[in-house]
């Protein structure tokens, strides 16, 4: 009934645009601490998504289970508990498909290892290293990942109960194997919780940073309309070693419409230095 996976996050990186700005409108515009810091990243599913099935039932691949008779769900653990308890008995379950809320009841069905089950894996929460994208210091707000934490098996964007962020070390960043495009491993060092996980969007997720100490002395700057982005060189901000953020260079090869998905622009990595780490490959950019 457990099934879990470390997702992979890695190099979500800050675009950090040079242009000249009018001063009347540098005076209205929003200001941000541009970050490109590696967290390890904790999510917790409100409910247990259903990622796949072992034969027929009520259930759905893609199903959020959300309670079992008139208990919430919060937990695998929890289930499975519920379930040797009630035993053979059935059960009323509430499960969010889609945008529709349901209501099943199915039986339970015993294993030979005599562990009571729902004939489905599921999945209550996912882990792994993004990158902070900025940090907002009026509101201690922050802002990661530029898409959202989906299921590995389902695609599904994962509902969100609570989360973390976590201040992290990058040990080692491995390149992929030749004809495995867009696959970066890294070894990483995950520390103490420096903030929370309130939001998992498809345009990124975003939260609280509790210590500020851990965003450092950076300075804020003021954050570009769309209108104002152009083609051409551009800077990333990204850690591919220990602690330390560096800039890289890129060219901005082609902007896309808002309403295209998520995407907002086409990048070429150019730094040599990034091209030697990484091949180039800056995944989840």
């Amino acid at each position: 009934m457990r099934k879990k996976r470390w997702l992979s996050l890695l190099f979500s990186c800050l675009l950090a645009v040079s242009m000249a700005t009018p001063s009347w409108a540098a005076e209205r515009a929003r200001t941000l601490i541009p970050l490109g810091k590696a967290v390890g990243i904790k999510l917790f599913s409100d409910g247990a998504l259903v990622v796949s099935l072992e034969g027929s039932g009520t259930l759905r691949v893609g199903d959020l289970l959300l309670r079992v008779n008139d208990t919430r769900i919060q937990s695998t653990e929890q289930l499975q508990s519920l379930l040797q308890e009630n035993g053979s008995v059935p059960v009323s379950m509430q499960v969010r498909r889609g945008e529709r809320l349901m209501t099943f009841t199915d039986t339970p069905r015993r294993g030979n290892d005599g562990v009571y089950r729902l004939g489905a894996w599921i999945r209550d929460s996912m882990a792994g290293v993004g990158t902070l994208t900025y940090y907002d210091p009026q509101t201690a707000g922050y802002g990661a990942l530029g898409h959202g934490i989906t299921d590995v098996d389902t695609a599904q964007l994962m509902s969100l109960g609570s989360g973390s962020i976590m201040e992290t070390t990058v040990k080692a960043v491995k390149r992929g194997r030749k004809g495995d495009p867009g696959e970066l491993k890294g070894d990483f060092t995950v520390q103490r919780d420096v903030g929370t996980l309130t939001a998992n969007t498809s345009g990124g997720i975003f939260g609280k940073v509790a210590d500020s100490d851990f965003i450092g002395a950076a300075k804020a700057l003021p954050v570009a309309r769309a209108g104002e982005v152009a083609c051409g060189p551009a800077t990333i901000l990204a850690t591919v070693s220990g602690n330390e953020t560096r800039e890289y260079q890129v060219e901005i090869l082609r902007l896309y419409d808002s309403g295209r998905d998520t995407r907002d622009l086409m990048l070429k990595v150019t730094d040599p230095q990034l091209l030697a780490v990484t091949g180039g490959i800056v995944q989840g950019m």
